[in-house]
């Protein structure tokens, strides 16, 4: 075999490894039959020297180059196109690292939600013997209001204004007053009833202003306690019907969790448009390959520069 054939069998062997990690890349049907049909081309000239080797040449030329540039130019375009979503994915998981470190988590809320129950139980036991007796001492216990001020940014749902004025308005004859707190006299009976038995329900705030309600262990009732002004009344949940109290979590683990779950879309995504062709490139690479299948393609190789025009024209869009 003349050097001259074995150059273009070694130049067209280097362009069917090109075509081969291409169909590799994409992992595309379309792409993987033309790659083999180039090859089938490709021996037949290998096997035959009395075939005019030009003709390998000359296809490369018209088409395998063509098709090569434009699976490149849409490689490039997906992974540049890629490279912006992992830019995003990237920011996320920076702004996901700083939250977390400030995140205060749903166990410790759990943990002092148990506590705090127990110092209002102890406190309104105490205001009890305060108010029957007469007596000044104060009835509170040490650092009530602190759960509050550590959770309520977090974890406490959110009202309108009006909603927050209805849950603490009250008449003054219907409630126990002293220089400490505020009761409603019915809610004071209940829970001597009930031995002070009741639970942390869920936290409420309206601007600076926050709200903690309770429920008895025993019944489905509930009251509220107003720190700013050591309140306590019967709370209508009637008046929270809108409120959405579905989860506990914080505001901040919503965020984190809503940036996890955009982050695995987004990687979902960029796994999907790594490989993406555009569906016009998809038909033009499915009329191409009926071409060079046909059992006379070689015949009318010289006849192949429309198709190869046409490659070249979508190199030149802006698909991708």
């Amino acid at each position: 075999m003349d050097e001259y054939r074995l150059n273009i069998i070694k130049k067209s062997n280097t362009e069917i490894n090109r075509l081969q990690l291409l169909s590799v890349f994409f992992d595309d049907e379309v792409i993987y039959k033309i790659y083999l049909r180039s090859q089938v081309i490709h021996q037949l000239f290998v096997n035959n020297e009395e075939l005019e080797i030009e003709k390998l040449d000359l296809f490369h030329l018209q088409f395998t180059d063509s098709v090569i540039e434009l699976l490149k130019k849409i490689k490039k375009s997906n992974e540049k196109n890629v490279s912006l979503i992992y830019d995003e994915i990237d920011l996320n998981e920076e702004l996901i690292d700083r939250m977390a470190g400030t995140v205060v988590d749903q166990k410790s809320f759990q943990q002092d939600k148990q506590k705090q129950s127990l110092k209002v139980n102890l406190s309104l036991r105490k205001l009890f013997s305060v108010l029957s007796d007469l007596s000044s001492e104060f009835p509170f216990s040490k650092n009530i209001n602190v759960f509050s001020s550590k959770y309520a940014a977090d974890f406490y749902f959110d009202l309108s204004t009006d909603q927050f004025a209805q849950l603490i308005n009250f008449q003054n004859r219907q409630v126990y007053t002293n220089v400490y707190a505020i009761i409603e006299k019915k809610l004071m009976g209940k829970l001597c009833k009930y031995d002070f038995r009741t639970e942390f329900y869920i936290g409420l705030k309206s601007g600076e202003q926050v709200i903690e309600v309770y429920k008895f262990l025993e019944t489905d009732d509930y009251y509220l306690f107003f720190p700013s002004r050591n309140l306590f009344l019967f709370c209508d949940l009637a008046i929270l019907k809108d409120l959405d109290t579905s989860t506990n979590l914080s505001e901040k683990e919503k965020i984190v969790q809503e940036l996890q779950y955009k982050n695995d879309k987004l990687k979902s995504n960029a796994a999907v448009l790594k490989t993406a062709i555009p569906h016009e490139v998809v038909n033009l690479l499915e009329d191409s390959y009926h071409k060079i299948s046909d059992i006379n393609f070689l015949n009318h190789l010289n006849n192949f520069d429309v198709q190869s025009n046409i490659l070249k024209t979508m190199l030149k869009t802006d698909l991708f």
